[in-house]
C-alpha cells in the first residue's frame, strides 16, 4: 500500500464522514454535532494537503534537492495544524452564540445513530492510516491518523453528552460540549504544529541514536572510540553522522574497509538510515 493510495483513501473517507456528520446536525439541530461536522472540514482540507505532500515527497532527489523532498510532509503537517486551529476557533465561536441564544434540540435518536456511524468510520480510517504510516514511515499519514483519532474521542464525548441532554432536558449541555470539543481541537492543532516544527528544525532521533550506539559498541575494540554522533529525520529517512577514531597504524584501505563494514551493519539494523562516518586518528579527536 503506497502513501499516495492511503492519502486518496483519507480524502474520500473524509467526504463520506463529513456528509454523515452534517446529516446528524440537520436531524438534531445540535451545535455540538455541528462542531463535530466543522472539524471534518479541516480533516478534508488537511487530507488534500497531505495528498499533495506525499506525491511531492515521493519524488527522487535532484540537483537542487539533493536530500530528497521528504520534508514537505512536515510542512503539510504544519499547515494542517494551522487549519485545525481555525476549525477550533470556529467551533468555540459557534458554541458561544448558541450558549447565549439557546435552541431546542430536534430529534436526537436518528441523529445520534448517524453520528455513531460516522465515528466508527472515522476510527476505522484512523487505524488504516496509522498502520500505513508505521509501515511507510510517513509523518503526514501519522499526523492525519492522530488527527482523526482525536476527532473520534471528541465525537464520543459529544454523543455521550447529548444522551444526557436528551434524558435530562438540559439543552445547555449542547453548547458546553461544543466548547469542550473546540478547546480539544485547539490543543490538537498546537501539538501538531510543534511536532511538525521540530521536524523542520532537524530535531535529533534519540531512539535511533541508541540503536546506532549498540551496533558501534558491538564492534569494540576494533576502533579507538567514536564521538560527535548526530542524527536528524527527513521524512521516512534518517541521516546520521559520526567521527570514528581509528588506530594510526592501520592503512587507509584497512580503515576504509572497516568503515564500510560498520555502515553495512548499521543499515542492517536500521534500513532507513543514511550514515556518514568521518575517520580520524586518535590525536585528531574533537568533540564539537
Amino acid at each position: 500500500m503506497s502513501k499516495n493510495t492511503s492519502a486518496i483513501t483519507a480524502v474520500v473517507g473524509g467526504f463520506i464522514i463529513f456528509g454523515l456528520k452534517l446529516l446528524a446536525y440537520f436531524l438534531s439541530g445540535s451545535v455540538a454535532l455541528l462542531s463535530d461536522a466543522l472539524e471534518s472540514i479541516a480533516n478534508i482540507a488537511a487530507s488534500f494537503i497531505m495528498l499533495v505532500s506525499v506525491r511531492i515527497s515521493n519524488k527522487p532527489p535532484d540537483n537542487i534537492h539533493q536530500y530528497g523532498h521528504q520534508k514537505v510532509e512536515n510542512i503539510s503537517a504544519f499547515i494542517e495544524g494551522a487549519l485545525i486551529l481555525i476549525a477550533g476557533s470556529a467551533i468555540i465561536y459557534t458554541a458561544a452564540n448558541r450558549f447565549f441564544n439557546p435552541v431546542e434540540l430536534g430529534t436526537l435518536d436518528i441523529a445520534l445513530g448517524v453520528s455513531l456511524l460516522a465515528t466508527a468510520s472515522n476510527y476505522g480510517l484512523s487505524l488504516y492510516l496509522a498502520k500505513n504510516a508505521k509501515k511507510l514511515g510517513s509523518m503526514a499519514l501519522e499526523g492525519d491518523s492522530k488527527h482523526l483519532l482525536s476527532d473520534v474521542l471528541s465525537s464520543i464525548g459529544v454523543v455521550f453528552g447529548l444522551v444526557i441532554a436528551k434524558f435530562t432536558g438540559w439543552t445547555i449541555i449542547d453548547p458546553l460540549l461544543a466548547f469542550l470539543v473546540g478547546f480539544l481541537v485547539l490543543k490538537m492543532g498546537i501539538e501538531l504544529i510543534l511536532r511538525a516544527g521540530n521536524g523542520l528544525l532537524d530535531q535529533n532521533c534519540p531512539e535511533e541514536e541508541a540503536r546506532i550506539r549498540a551496533v558501534l559498541d558491538s564492534h569494540n575494540p576494533s576502533f579507538v572510540d567514536y564521538h560527535n554522533l548526530k542524527t536528524r529525520r527527513n521524512g521516512d529517512k534518517i541521516y546520521a553522522e559520526l567521527h570514528l577514531s581509528i588506530d594510526g597504524s592501520e592503512t587507509v584501505q584497512e580503515a576504509h574497509d572497516f568503515t564500510d563494514h560498520l555502515q553495512e551493519d548499521i543499515q542492517k539494523e536500521l534500513p532507513e538510515i543514511r550514515i556518514s562516518i568521518h575517520v580520524e586518528p586518535p590525536e585528531a579527536k574533537t568533540h564539537n
